[in-house]
């Protein structure tokens, strides 16, 4: 029995190159190298996630499904840059189907740093990725000795080893041992993504003080398939916008209102341009989710051609 380590870049392989900073160089087996759990490594990819594309992260979930698919396999640990190690986690989860665990960690400090976090992060991804009290759980995020649910974590530190909150405390690691605080909440996976999913166009809509629809409007005229506003507080952006949600919505492209705002859901109170006018418009409240998990559900819709019955599968979602 063994955990198979998935490797896609990012901090936790990088070095420090002159004039260059820090770049992905190191591959999986080089960072197993520091583990005396039976693991086996294979490179899907060597790069920062926030170079990643849709055509990455559905080879990526190729590579998870078939590591799970070898009954020897006992889980799986994704290394992955923390940029955007969120949003890969939750389309991951979205399309889990095994009983088996999928953890993904990665680290702050390149590998070469004077103090590096990545050892530790991978040596505890390992263990939970091994452990039997965390099977039926998801797709987790483990880093700095605490594992969370794929849906709703969140980076929120650019420099403390601590870099992850939100979504679901699901264990804390301890001498190599998950400690069980919490199951996470499922839902009924989505189909694999195929090759439609790779040219699926979300774009995140910022709103904020003073902000107009032109950057919206842009975005309609260029052809985005999906649109999320990334409201301000509860969910609200202006007058100017709900014209422009209209808009879309009629031309059959769908917005969804999610917040900027860390913690809380998205829920239609105020008016005068706010989240009630803007749901009138058409546009649907992204519920929990933040706006980058909020663009992942909905390119993986999207890519599935759902047409009319988007806010139904999205909300579902909720």
């Amino acid at each position: 029995m063994y955990v198979h380590i998935l490797g896609t870049g990012g901090t936790i392989s990088s070095r420090t190159r002159e004039r260059a900073g820090a770049t992905a160089t190191d591959g999986a087996a080089s960072l197993a190298g520091m583990l005396t759990a039976e693991v086996r490594t294979t490179d899907v990819l060597t790069t920062g996630s926030y170079l990643l594309t849709f055509t990455d992260l559905r080879i990526l979930v190729k590579a998870v499904q078939d590591a799970l698919a070898d009954d020897d396999c006992v889980g799986v640990v994704v290394t992955h840059g923390t940029d955007t190690m969120e949003e890969t986690a939750f389309l991951l989860d979205l399309v889990h189907t095994s009983a088996k665990p999928v953890v993904l960690t990665g680290a702050q400090r390149a590998a070469d740093s004077s103090h590096p976090d990545g050892p530790d992060n991978l040596a505890d991804a390992v263990a939970a990725a091994a452990s039997p009290a965390l099977r039926e759980c998801g797709v987790l995020v483990c880093f700095a000795g605490q594992v969370r649910s794929a849906r709703g974590v969140r980076k929120t530190q650019t420099w403390e080893l601590t870099a992850f909150d939100g979504g679901t405390l699901v264990a804390e690691m301890r001498d190599g041992e998950a400690h069980v605080l919490a199951r996470p909440r499922h839902h009924p996976p989505l189909p694999l993504p195929t090759e439609s999913f790779d040219n699926v166009r979300v774009e995140i809509v910022p709103c904020f003080l003073g902000a107009t629809p032109r950057v919206l409007a842009h975005v309609i005229d260029d052809g985005a398939d999906g649109i999320v506003l990334a409201g301000t507080g509860i969910g609200n952006a202006g007058v100017g916008f709900v014209d422009e949600v209209a808009r879309a919505v009629a031309a059959g492209i769908p917005v969804v209102l999610a917040s900027r705002v860390a913690w809380g859901p998205v829920k239609p109170i105020y008016g005068n341009g706010g989240g009630v006018d803007l749901v009138g418009a058409g546009a649907i409240p992204s519920g929990d989710l933040n706006a980058p998990q909020s663009r992942m559900l909905m390119a993986l819709l999207l890519g599935r051609g759902v047409g009319d019955k988007f806010a139904d599968n999205f909300v579902a979602f909720t």
